[in-house]
């Protein structure tokens, strides 16, 4: 299917989760257990498109960056898969504090909100995949943005949302509110 319907099925799924533990009753969060699995998963479907080649139309632009690679077209392009692999392997690097925290029950209950690693993920990964579409062939007609770049924007408004009002460091939410991720 190739990576340009990804981030639909990464939030269209997200979306689905939250639309079931609403309807379930389930008010904890479950996002944290899941970022690990998703960076490996995403990684592994990279290194497939990477290899695909042409095939599947994930690479980026014409390049004469040192990074640039020939696909078998004689064209050195971005190889935009590879430099979400190493984004998505940052990722979770960065993230490792704030899993050590999820898996303390001493943390959690010193303020840790659980769910907050993959609120942090998405909007890594979103903002990632916001700015790495600039340098991908497809056509930007809305205002210089392609659909991807409008879904990303939408994740990324929810999830500055989340942190901000609850502020970043992980401080609880007030009596009632439930956590989301």
């Amino acid at each position: 299917m190739g990576r340009q319907n990804d981030r639909g099925r990464l939030l269209g799924g997200l979306i689905g989760v939250e639309l079931v533990k609403k309807l379930a009753g389930w008010k904890s969060s479950t996002g944290d257990d899941f970022v690990y699995p998703l960076i490996v998963g995403m990684v592994l479907g990279r290194i497939g498109c990477f290899l695909t080649g042409l095939e599947d139309h994930t690479y980026g632009v014409a390049t004469t960056w040192i990074t640039g690679v020939d696909f078998g077209d004689g064209v050195m392009r971005h190889p935009a898969q590879l430099y979400e692999i190493f984004v998505l392997l940052l990722l979770g690097g960065l993230l490792f504090p704030l899993y050590r925290k999820s898996r303390d029950a001493a943390a959690v209950s010193a303020g840790y909100v659980p769910g907050r690693m993959f609120q942090w993920f998405m909007g890594g990964y979103l903002l990632f995949r916001f700015v790495i579409e600039f340098i991908k062939p497809t056509p930007h007609p809305y205002l210089g943005l392609n659909n991807i770049q409008l879904a990303c924007i939408a994740g990324l408004i929810y999830y500055a949302w989340l942190l901000l009002r609850r502020g970043a460091g992980g401080s609880r939410l007030p009596a009632g509110a439930e956590a989301a991720g």
